[in-house]
């Protein structure tokens, strides 16, 4: 109903003038606050007549003369444009009017007057005037309409250009780490394929939607710890829960494994003993909190460069992009943890 109604709003909007201008006429003639009642009939057909006047006259103006305005922008050109017809019709109206009411026998006085002229020629000129701002309404929509869809596509493109940041910067990261097993001729290469193949599917074919089930985006993260599980010769503590009910949830994907990716690459070493992670995900309803901390390696210890914090950057504008306030993030950087805290509303 919602797409509908924005759809046709502008016809809607002149329907519903057209009706309310109906009905307010037809109960000024039907039911006089003096004089005699007119009959049902006779009120309905003079009601009717000056609608269609009226109509004939505000869309003569609205898409002939307006238009022609609009396009050569002279004002005293469009009042001497209008103003011939506009009389033309006026007259017409009047001289109809006349007929209709009592046959031009001048039984009724006030439509032979000066006074019921100027009042034609107001009420006429006012409702002309207020259809025709309808116009320059439907312009000024038509340009917020456009407007809107230029700043979404811009946003579209924007948000399409930071996940293909993404996709490299894991695939460089999960090569190095295939190198390794390869070159160290570990039995568990082929097993680090398979689920490289998985995950790469998950990224070509379904973080191409805005919105994937939180399922799958589950099943990735979890086939990325085990592949950095894998690397690392020391068993080091990693642990990731997942608490509530996460059928049916869905969320904007890769959002989620960029805080998981900063916590290897910055919180777990070979040569540091002391390394740990630990991330859990709680999902209450459409709300989630999804935790991710872990232990600060020593300098000596640090592999580091200079694109270390583009994930992250990344994955701060995407949260922008997709859930524009209703998300927060909070960080806690002490000397021995470094903690990453998102609340997210599942919109």
């Amino acid at each position: 109903m919602q797409p509908f109604i924005k759809r046709y709003r502008i016809l809607l909007l002149h329907l519903s003038f057209w009706c309310v201008y109906f009905s307010f006429f037809f109960y000024q003639i039907r039911f006089p606050i003096r004089g005699q009642e007119v009959t049902f009939w006779d009120a309905f057909k003079n009601t009717s007549f000056e609608v269609l006047f009226m109509m004939l006259v505000v869309y003569l103006n609205y898409f002939f003369f307006l238009s022609r305005y609009l396009k050569h922008k002279s004002l005293l050109r469009y009042i001497l444009e209008f103003s011939v017809p506009f009389a033309v019709l006026v007259r017409a109206f009047i001289l109809l009017k006349r007929h209709l009411i009592d046959g031009n026998t001048h039984k009724i006085c006030y439509f032979y007057e000066d006074k019921f002229t100027v009042n034609v020629v107001l009420t006429t000129l006012f409702i002309v005037i207020f259809v025709g701002m309808l116009k320059f309404a439907e312009g000024w929509l038509e340009l917020e309409a456009k407007k809107k869809e230029i700043e979404n596509e811009k946003l579209t493109s924007e948000l399409r250009f930071l996940k293909a940041q993404i996709n490299p910067h894991f695939l460089f990261n999960t090569l190095n780490n295939l190198y390794y097993l390869a070159f160290t001729n570990s039995p568990n290469t082929t097993e680090v394929i398979a689920k490289l193949s998985q995950m790469m599917r998950y990224m070509i074919y379904d973080s191409n939607h805005p919105k994937v089930p939180l399922v799958k985006e589950i099943e990735y993260m979890e086939n990325y710890i085990s592949l950095e599980k894998l690397r690392l010769n020391e068993p080091i503590p990693i642990l990731f829960e997942v608490k509530g009910n996460i059928d049916g949830v869905l969320i904007a994907p890769l959002i989620l494994i960029s805080f998981l990716e900063n916590a290897f690459k910055h919180g777990v070493s070979n040569n540091f003993s002391g390394s740990w992670i630990k991330a859990d995900l709680v999902i209450e309803g459409m709300a989630c909190v999804y935790t991710v901390a872990n232990s600060k390696l020593p300098i000596n210890a640090t592999h580091s460069d200079e694109s270390s914090g583009i994930g992250l950057q990344n994955v701060k504008r995407r949260l922008e992009l997709s859930y524009p306030d209703n998300f927060e993030l909070e960080v806690e950087d002490t000397t021995d943890e470094y903690c990453v805290r998102l609340k997210l509303n599942l919109v």
